[in-house]
């Protein structure tokens, strides 16, 4: 099952994919939805329909409580940038004032000259839990989405805290749909992949990741409790434009597709304000 978040007259609606549409849901967002315990959508049988072609997509989640990022969490990618494999997760925060819809515009950080791609698969909670086993994370994932965690290496480099160069508001594209994990799996091998004007500059398997969905929300609901709608990004794989020679980054006018095979893409076109 397929689910959105989407921009109407009166407001975000969550909404399902049905027929190649989307049929709106009473919940202003994906995350109110899970919220409320994750209701059959079939109760909701009726409702307005959107166009996927029409379709405005907001933040899959408006309003996540937590949004907890995961640092050299592909084998590729931290080979690419020269350290070793971690005993333990890399963890970074990030705010809600961050992320975008799908095709919304990515709004370059002021003042940085090295905006950079990171395409990532996202774990959506969906149901509150702490300090779980393996199995309670297995249960507490709702599914997954597409995300990039785009970022100002420079300002990420002030300091060796992370967060002044993740977090810039309006940069973070998460979306079009969370593909459940009764229809994906707990830990699925997808493709994934980042192009920058076109070109592919990002492609691997999630299954390189060190730590995969279940170990992630095993670890990190030791350190915080998770509650519905939560996000995690599980890390970048390699081709990140930091880590060419010479480097690679974003400017005006770039355009990025973030893709995840079996969810969809974002398309996001970078601009100044």
């Amino acid at each position: 099952m397929k689910l959105a978040t989407v921009r109407t007259e009166a407001g975000t609606s969550a909404a399902v994919e049905v027929d190649g549409a989307l049929a709106l849901l009473p919940f202003a967002d994906v995350g109110e939805w899970l919220r409320a315990g994750s209701p059959a959508v079939e109760a909701y049988d009726g409702g307005a329909r959107v166009a996927l072609a029409a379709a405005d997509f907001a933040p899959l989640v408006t309003a996540p409580g937590k949004i907890v990022c995961v640092g050299l969490n592909y084998r590729e990618h931290i080979l690419e940038m020269r350290r070793e494999l971690p005993a333990y997760p890399t963890l970074f925060a990030k705010f809600a004032d961050a992320l975008i819809g799908a095709n919304d515009p990515i709004v370059l950080p002021h003042g940085s000259a090295a905006v950079d791609w990171e395409a990532e698969l996202a774990v959506v909670i969906g149901t509150k839990v702490s300090r779980a086993t393996e199995e309670e994370a297995a249960a507490a994932i709702a599914g997954f989405t597409v995300a990039n965690d785009i970022s100002a290496r420079d300002f990420q480099r002030r300091t060796t805290e992370w967060l002044q160069g993740k977090t810039f508001d309006a940069t973070t594209p998460l979306g079009p749909f969370l593909l459940t994990a009764d229809e994906a799996g707990t830990a699925p091998d997808l493709e994934i992949s980042c192009a920058v004007d076109g070109i592919v500059k990002q492609k691997a398997g999630t299954g390189d990741l060190v730590f995969g969905p279940v170990e992630l929300v095993r670890y990190i609901s030791a350190v915080t409790t998770l509650n519905p709608g939560d996000v995690i990004l599980t890390g970048t794989p390699g081709g990140v434009g930091d880590g060419l020679n010479p480097k690679e980054f974003l400017a005006d006018g770039s355009s990025v597709t973030t893709s995840i095979s079996g969810i969809g893409e974002c398309r996001n076109t970078c601009i100044t304000r």
